[in-house]
């Protein structure tokens, strides 16, 4: 099972669910009450995030998706502010009705990043499934998957009309679900209980073997392609359409808030299937995405820059060869993050512990590092016919394997200096005896402001004495 992130520009997801408000109040405490046995909280600041339904909607335009929301919200403040969210995150609203009933909002108190008290309002419409319906089948035709968002507050209770319209569509339906009568979601194509509402549905699961099994006898006796089931500190399991189960465990990082993680999961792994991922991948990009959001405060979002990164860090998804516009993208997301990028090149044939020192050294000098290398043609045009020993595909992937090594890429010309301009490093690295003046691309990189640094190889170290050694000869 391998993750990347897969291009989600040409999605149209559709999202109908229970929409929500979530609303933090942030404040200090030094005290505790004298009328009651509670803190004093000294409120400094205060923060509106869309929630529930909402929330699955802005995870899925954070990974670039165009999205459309079906929903309802009263026409109070509350309704007000979660519109104007969305519609700050460039999520299609225009199909969201306003009902008397007051928007379902649940404000949570906190000081030094831990919860307080959590003040829910919430008051059931009877307008809700007529009108959601109604909104939902407007929207259907343009879908490329559909997310239904179940949290029992009632916008769902057509459910399984909606689930037959989106199949009857050859749209796929994801739905994570809520209560005890999962039958209600009957030939949707993928459901995402936790393991406590499966737990509700199939009984206590004490081990794996016991919740595969249940769960895979679920899966087939609702008509469903696959189920995810997310498990908290024990990652995910998914039940493909072949009932084989994969067990991906939870990414080890510290916890802050677990708020919202079905939310990531689902948006994560439906835009990933329609996508084209397979569903392994889909899955372990998912969790991924909730390992990222559990390590924020309160309803939070990964973005594709945050999973590449993710992916990244674990040898997987993007220490390939990348193009050169992939790697210009890359470029821009580290800087966005505020990171130091290092370039070098070189032909890097019959990669030597000279290599690697030197490798190590100019990651030193920032954040992330770029390897240029020189393809076949152009080592053949440098060093000779006999030359390269190792084909580029091989170079590449020896270097991307390496630990200091962020990105590699291939040039064909007898220089890097197009693709030096195209990144413009932060710090340009070459080895040797060069002067400044005489490596290619540093003239751009220290007008647009960069540093060009000149670090020596290892004595004894190269390509040609190894060469030489294994010919039995030396070097002149």
């Amino acid at each position: 099972m391998s993750a990347s992130v897969p291009n989600f520009d040409h999605l149209n997801v559709l999202v109908a669910g229970d929409l929500m408000l979530d609303r933090y109040w942030h404040g200090g405490t030094q005290r505790i009450s004298p009328e009651a046995p509670v803190p004093v909280v000294h409120l400094d600041g205060s923060e509106d995030r869309p929630g529930g339904a909402a929330n699955v909607a802005v995870n899925v335009a954070a990974l670039g998706a165009t999205v459309s929301l079906a929903g309802l919200v009263g026409t109070d403040e509350a309704g007000a502010a979660l519109l104007k969210s969305l519609r700050e995150r460039r999520i299609d609203v225009s199909k969201i009705t306003r009902t008397e009933a007051p928007t379902i909002t649940k404000l949570r108190v906190l000081s030094r990043n831990q919860q307080l008290i959590r003040l829910d309002t919430e008051e059931i419409s009877p307008a809700v499934p007529a009108a959601l319906g109604e909104d939902y089948t407007a929207l259907l035709p343009q879908a490329s998957v559909v997310i239904l968002s179940d949290y029992a507050k009632g916008a769902l209770v057509d459910v399984a009309a909606m689930i037959s319209l989106a199949r009857a569509a050859r749209v796929p339906v994801l739905v994570d679900p809520k209560g005890s009568d999962f039958a209600r979601y009957r030939g949707a194509t993928v459901l995402t209980p936790n393991q406590g509402e499966l737990e509700t549905v199939v009984g206590l699961c004490a081990d794996d073997k016991t919740l595969v099994a249940r769960a895979t006898e679920l899966k087939n006796d609702l008509n469903i392609e696959a189920l995810l089931v997310t498990r908290s500190a024990k990652g995910m399991t998914l039940i493909d359409g072949d009932d084989q189960a994969h067990h991906l465990p939870a990414d080890a990082r510290e916890v802050f808030d677990v708020t919202g993680a079905g939310d990531t999961a689902i948006a994560v792994f439906s835009a990933a299937m329609a996508a084209g991922a397979p569903l392994p991948d889909a899955a372990a990009l998912a969790n991924t995405a909730a390992g990222i959001v559990v390590g924020k405060i309160g309803v939070a979002t990964a973005t594709r820059s945050e999973l590449r990164l993710a992916l990244h860090q674990r040898g997987v998804g993007g220490r390939s060869a990348q193009t050169p516009e992939r790697l210009a993208q890359a470029v821009r997301e580290a800087r966005g993050r505020g990171e130091r990028v290092v370039m070098t090149n070189g032909c890097f044939d019959l990669l030597h512990a000279g290599h690697v020192a030197y490798l190590e050294e100019a990651k030193q000098l920032g954040d992330r590092l770029i390897v240029a290398v020189n393809s076949d043609d152009s080592v053949r045009r440098l060093k000779g016919p006999e030359r390269p020993i190792t084909p580029l595909e091989d170079r590449l992937a020896v270097l991307a394997g390496l630990a200091a090594v962020d990105w590699v890429v291939s040039f064909d010309n007898d220089t890097p200096a197009a693709l030096i301009e195209l990144v413009s490093p932060d710090v340009l690295v070459k080895g040797g005896d060069y002067r400044p003046d005489q490596i290619a691309g540093a003239e751009h990189v220290l007008a647009t402001g960069g540093e060009v640094r000149v670090l020596a190889f290892r004595e004894g170290r190269s390509t040609s004495s190894i060469v030489a050694a294994i010919r039995g000869t030396s070097i002149s």
